[in-house]
This record gives structure tokens, sequence and C-alpha cells, in this order.
């Protein structure tokens, strides 16, 4: 379906949001109680996936952004799944609303420790030490200027104490609790598990299935944060306290909402798209990592495919999808040397022509027909 119009972030305010101005508890707590109602909306119920999924494998996760940049891909509506890969995409797409879904309810709690780490931090400096269990810098109002690898510097240099850790978690759950959903002990639980794993593991953490080893080619955080597109440009998110703060304002405002849902269900992503037909959105971007990998093989691609063509879209609404090569089994025609992932780029309408035409009949026919050339 596609809409003319689309809304550029940040100069609409939401029907969810409620902005929390200083002194105002009642505003903050009502748009905190709008948050989880949102949430419970449009969630359904969790599956199973193998892994914490704690941060991307995919070292080429930034290498559409110049094809991005080319194509004015800005503003509307972003989805994504995962971890943390989503915040550069928001960065540089500056959407009104994003929705991170994903089957399972690990990372919706995933995504609210990010959100409370987000509300605490007055910068990134902050951001990362709250993160990472690591004092603040004694002049950390000073650090806005810094470089991602000033950054990584600084935390790689630091440790935590249990003391420090404790200070940080009392007020990470305090923040946590406000945002009005109804959290189980399981659910506290994992929620320190993650934080207790970034604080143990730093920024040498990697991607991790559950019963086996990370494998040599995942990337740890710290290549992650240090990663360059096919410009040159540093795209992470904390490159720039900039972009940092892009993500910051739309956490505190709501604008970020963690959903628990299946690409190939039968609510969240069709829930997702009633919202934004009542509100005359378009979708900027799906990212969809190597989702449709999983459900072409479990049969439920075409379910997947028609929740994607459902969703409002105008010309510019692209598909941000990864290639792994086990999964390809020859070198995709865009791997980029080096990388053992391979970021691929589609607009949702040649998507929707190729799908209704019947021509995606195995996954080499989804990975190959109609990808942008990045740049």
């Amino acid at each position: 379906m596609k809409v003319a119009r689309r809304i550029l972030a940040p100069a609409v305010a939401l029907a969810l949001t409620a902005t929390a101005c200083d002194g105002q508890v009642d505003d903050r707590r009502a748009a905190d109680s709008e948050f989880a109602a949102l949430i419970e909306r449009l969630s359904e119920p969790g599956g199973h996936f193998d892994t914490d999924n704690l941060i991307s494998n995919e070292t080429s996760y930034l290498h559409v952004m110049g094809a991005l940049r080319e194509m004015d891909v800005t503003g509307g509506a972003y989805l994504g799944v995962g971890p943390g890969q989503n915040f550069s995409y928001i960065a540089q797409i500056r959407p009104s609303i994003a929705f991170i879904v994903d089957i399972r309810r690990d990372n919706l709690l995933h995504h609210l420790l990010y959100k409370a780490l987000f509300e605490l931090a007055g910068n990134r400096a902050e951001y990362l030490a709250l993160l990472f269990g690591r004092p603040v810098p004694g002049d950390a109002a000073a650090w806005g200027g810094r470089s991602v690898e000033e950054l990584v510097t600084y935390i790689d240099g630091r440790s935590g104490d249990s003391d420090l850790v404790d200070a940080y978690r009392g007020r990470i759950d305090e923040r946590v609790a406000e945002f009005g959903l109804a959290l189980s002990d399981d659910d506290w639980r994992t929620i320190h598990r993650f934080h207790d794993t970034f604080i143990r593991a730093g920024l040498g953490l990697r991607f991790n299935s559950f019963g086996s080893a990370p494998q040599p080619y995942y990337p740890t955080l710290r290549q992650l944060l240090l990663e360059r597109d096919l410009t040159g440009r540093q795209a992470n998110y904390l490159a720039r306290e900039t972009d940092f703060r892009i993500v910051k304002a739309m956490q505190h405002q709501d604008r970020i909402v963690p959903v628990v849902g299946d690409l190939a269900g039968d609510h969240a992503v069709n829930a997702i798209g009633e919202y934004l037909r009542e509100r005359g959105q378009a979708v900027s971007a799906f990212y969809t990592s190597n989702v449709e990998f999983y459900v072409m093989g479990g049969g439920t691609f075409s379910r997947f495919a028609r929740n994607v063509v459902a969703l409002p879209r105008d010309e510019r609404s692209v598909i941000i999808r990864s290639v792994f090569g086990g999964a390809f089994r020859t070198r995709h025609p865009q791997a980029v040397p080096g990388y053992y992932s391979t970021q691929l780029l589609q607009t949702v309408e040649s998507f929707a022509r190729e799908y209704a035409a019947g021509g995606i009949l195995s996954y080499r026919d989804l990975v190959t027909k109609h990808s942008i050339a990045l740049r």
C-alpha cells in the first residue's frame, strides 16, 4: 500500500508521545503508561532463537549508508530487528518513530535496558560508562567533541568495581520500572544478565549462539563501533555526539518502541502497519537482517512477504537485509572483500512487484534480484 506523504522527524509529535519537561512528573508517567500500552497493543507471544543476540554479527552493517543518503531515505517510520545496530540506521534516517520487532521477548528486555541508558546518560561518554560499568570521566561534559576512537580507548583503559556497578544498577532499574511494563522476576534477571555481560566482556564482546563458541569472523563490539561505510565515513551512532543525541531524544520521547513479534506472524507487523496508516505515515526503512533466510527455510516466507507488502510505503521505502556466506553458498556479487556478511538494499516496491509476479522462489532469488548497487 502506497502512502503519498512521509512525515519527517523531529518536527512532528506523535500521539503516543507526551514529552516530559522539568518537574512535569505526571506528564512523564502518562507518557510511560502510553509507551507500555503501545507495546502491549502491538506485541504477540514470543518465540525462540538460539542466541542472546546482544550485538550484531554483521560487520557489513554500515555498507548501506551511502546508498541510503543518496536515495534520501529519511523520516517516516523505521522497522528493524535485533540489538544496537538499529540505532545507527535510526541516527541517519531520523524517522518520526521506530519499531524494533523481534521474535524473542529477550530482545524487548534488551531494548528496555538501552532505553534506560540513553535517558540517564548526558552524552556518549556517560552512556558507555553506564553500559560497561566504568567510571564516568571527571570532565564528562567536555567529551562531546571527542572521537569514537578516544571513547573506545577510555573504556578499554578502565575497569569497574562492584560499588560503582551497584550504583548504576539502582538507577537503571528505577528507570526501567518507570516504563510501566509488567516485568516478571525472570525478566529482571534477564536484564541484569545482559548488563552483566556487557560489564564483564567490555568492548571485546562478540555475538554468540547458545552452545557454540563465537566464530572468529564475528566482529567484537569494538570493531562495530569503529566500522565505516563504503564511502569511508564513520557511521555508527556513537561516532558523533549529534547522532547519539538524535537517538537519545527519540528514546526520551518514547519514539523507539520495542515489540515482541514474528515478522511472518499474524499480528505484530500488521498492527504496526495499521498504526502507521492511522497516522498517514509510510515506512522509510525495514531492516530485516537475515530473518528472511529463516522464514524461507521454515516455510513461512509467503506470510512474511504479505506482511511487508501490506505496510504503508512510498517510492523511497527500502528493505535492508544481510546475507552470510554460509547461507548463500557462494560469494554474493555485492560481497566486499574481508567481510563475511553482505548488506543489501532493495525498494519495498520492487520486492512487492517481484513477489506478486511469482519471481521469488528461492533464497537466491530474494537476495540477487533488484538489489541496489551500494556506494
